[in-house]
């Protein structure tokens, strides 16, 4: 069974940095991008940030370009969100994703596996 867990939430005050982890265990049986998502209270969940599976393309959401780092280790079952300059608009619940393929994409329904969600508040 495939389990998706996501660490490092937390509060922080605006212009301070958080690092989220994802740490992926069971087995998949293809090479799988991994991909962040966030969901504000009332809102629906939209995509952050993705790394694909050999590393080499990485995508962001506008917003994020600059402040956000997305990266993945050697094994490929672990993969972490660095987040600078926060804001406030940056409070949402943080998911990270098991892609259904190799390179990134951007819908929800595009990624396999799920982790349970980590808060992320920053305050102004």
């Amino acid at each position: 069974q495939v389990q998706v867990v996501e660490s490092g939430g937390g509060l922080v005050q605006a212009g301070g940095s958080l690092r989220l982890s994802c740490a992926v265990s069971g087995r998949i049986d293809w090479p799988y991008s991994m991909g962040w998502f966030r969901q504000a209270p009332g809102k629906e969940r939209k995509f952050v940030a993705g790394i694909s599976w050999n590393v080499t393309t990485t995508k962001y959401v506008e917003s994020v370009k600059g402040r956000f780092t997305i990266s993945r280790d050697g094994a490929r079952n672990t993969v972490r969100l660095q987040m600078n300059s926060l804001m406030p608009e940056d409070t949402a619940v943080y998911f990270c994703a098991v892609g259904a393929y190799t390179d990134v994409h951007e819908r929800s329904y595009e990624y396999a596996y799920w982790g349970q969600g980590t808060q992320v508040t920053v305050s102004s």
